[in-house]
């Protein structure tokens, strides 16, 4: 049975303009899994980096599970992604472009029950795009409240 959580990073979609978007696997230790399934999830800052062919996700806060023992996990520390070969070449080839980075968007468990992290390839937004985004979801929420006065 799968859960229904789920975590958004939406300070990315403020920040960058997503291109591609990716679902990786995430090797976890089995409290992290019980943090992430009570939401205790903060993306501030983090990203993911490539190390030794493999990809990493660093700056990740999953909070400390708070019935666990001394086995608890750390709560920041790098988490290793699970991709195929073809699309970690095709992430690794884009990011050495100039403005492009990999982000974390959200986490949620699939209908296996495992953890997943959706990634995205983004490229980052100048100051005057972040206003042009708020003005666009400006206009979309007016655009909704007279529809829904109808």
């Amino acid at each position: 049975m799968a859960s229904s959580t789920e975590i958004k990073n939406r300070s990315a979609y403020h920040d960058y303009f997503i291109e591609d978007k990716y679902d990786a696997g995430m090797v976890l230790v089995g409290t992290e899994v019980k943090s992430i399934r009570d939401g205790k999830v903060n993306f501030v800052d983090s990203f993911c980096i490539f190390f030794q062919g493999e990809l990493w996700v660093r700056n990740m806060h999953i909070a400390e599970y708070r019935f666990g023992t001394t086995n608890n996990h750390l709560a920041v520390h790098d988490r290793k992604l699970l991709l195929t070969k073809r699309e970690l070449r095709k992430m690794e080839n884009k990011i050495k472009e100039k403005g492009y980075t990999i982000v974390p968007l959200r986490i949620y468990f699939n209908e296996k029950g495992y953890a997943k992290l959706e990634i995205g390839l983004g490229k980052g937004k100048k100051e005057y795009d972040k206003r042009e985004t708020i003005k666009q979801r400006d206009t979309q929420k007016e655009i909704k409240r007279y529809l829904n006065r109808q």
